[in-house]
């Protein structure tokens, strides 16, 4: 079997800090090869791969901003789709514009879907709806108006993450600063439960930062900057919990999954896929309020870190997901579709 994988260039497949999909782009590109699939992989020209790359630009351009992003994705989905003949599958991790093109050509494409921008984009998806072979990646984020073949959990290499049973005593928040990931919030939930707040993550909204957070920056709270991913396994590991209290509906959640991959529980607040990805008072806490999170703090000594990491050993191992999209690969390809 070839498959080409299609990943974002907005950051470098794997990402160097920031970049959920390119990142679950990799896993699944090095997840196929490891089975012994012959993987293209369609990123930036930096990108690291054990397969084939293919690639239109150096870096992505959100890391030369002299390139213009809408010129180069253009670019970079009509590369691929020009060589369909050479493929089995094509599976696409770059949201709708792929989708366009997908009837022009006689490989099917599979796409996951990572989350909407805007319900503005729901009418290209609808457009394909016979012969998109849509996945979600949780349950949370599916839309009414869709076909799905199933809902495939993001899969992490479980292997870059290291338990911990003997975590310090920080929170951590991971994850970029935006109103949409309670960066605020995490703030007040830190200093309700008197523990101290370390804040990793690329800086998204630079007024939100500098308004909301940067004059409450002391010895209890601290913005570390962004962590790349050799610094991530040791933040996350000795962290006593990680503090998700978004404001979004959000789609998934890497790093709720890779915390509990090093053991630490997670508290987040009850919104999207967090249902999904977190076992209340099992692995973590689902709550609804500032208040309810800092209680949530005091209770993190009753969780079982052992727990947190059977289970998201269990429910998002690269291997898991890897086999998830093997099976719906054959469906695919025994269809005819």
């Amino acid at each position: 079997m070839k498959v080409a994988v299609l990943s974002p260039v907005a950051w470098r497949t794997p990402p160097r800090h920031y970049g959920p999909w390119e990142q679950v782009a990799s896993n699944i590109a090095d997840g196929l090869i490891k089975r012994g699939i012959e993987v293209t992989l369609f990123a930036t020209g930096d990108s690291i791969t054990a397969g084939k790359l293919e690639s239109v630009c150096a870096r992505g351009y959100e890391e030369d901003r002299t390139q213009d992003a809408k010129v180069l994705e253009c670019l970079h989905v009509s590369n691929l789709l020009e060589k369909a003949g050479d493929f089995d599958l094509i599976h696409n991790n770059f949201d709708f514009l792929p989708l366009t093109y997908s009837r022009l050509i006689k490989t099917p494409v599979i796409t996951t879907i990572h989350g909407f921008s805007s319900q503005k984009i729901i009418p290209v998806y609808k457009k394909y709806n016979s012969t998109g072979h849509y996945v979600s990646i949780s349950n949370s984020d599916r839309s009414p108006e869709l076909n799905y073949l199933a809902t495939v959990y993001n899969g992490l290499d479980t292997k870059d993450f290291t338990f911990n049973p003997q975590p310090d005593d920080y929170l951590l928040y991971f994850g970029r600063i935006h109103p949409d990931k309670g960066t605020a919030e995490a703030i007040e939930i830190a200093k309700k439960s008197n523990r101290k707040l370390l804040i990793a993550g690329i800086i998204q909204d630079e007024n939100y930062f500098k308004e909301k957070i940067e004059p409450q920056l002391n010895d209890q709270i601290e913005y570390i900057g962004s962590a790349v991913p050799e610094k991530r396994n040791t933040l996350l590991g000795n962290a006593l919990a990680l503090l998700h209290p978004i404001n979004f509906n959000e789609p998934f959640g890497l790093s709720v999954a890779e915390a509990m991959l090093c053991g630490t529980p997670v508290i987040a607040f009850n919104r999207g896929s967090m249902p999904e990805l977190i076992e209340h008072e099992e692995t973590g806490f689902l709550v609804n309020t500032v208040d309810e999170a800092a209680d949530a703090v005091d209770q993190i000594k009753n969780i079982s870190r052992e727990k947190c990491c059977t289970w998201a050993t269990a429910q998002f191992s690269c291997d898991k997901m890897v086999d998830d999209y093997l099976r719906l690969y054959k469906q695919i390809l025994a269809s005819g579709a």
